[in-house]
């Protein structure tokens, strides 16, 4: 039989580690967010926009309607 008590340690260990991934995720997202409003306002096309971010037309227009992704 293994360890509970390293099991547990492990879980807990995951589990915070899984929030600061979350965490950064959503930091991250705002801040793409952000710069896609900031270069939408600027003229930058919404086919450029998405290729520079990794995204399709439509998740650029989801991402700055502040929808969530799929």
């Amino acid at each position: 039989m293994k360890d509970a008590t390293a099991a547990i340690k492990g879980i807990r260990r995951a589990a915070k580690s899984r929030e600061r991934a979350d965490a950064a995720r959503t930091k991250a997202t705002d801040e793409l967010r952000r710069y896609c409003k900031d270069a939408k306002e600027a003229g930058v096309p919404v086919t450029q926009i998405a290729q520079e971010a990794g995204l399709s037309r439509q998740g650029v227009y989801d991402l700055v309607a502040g929808r969530p992704s799929s």
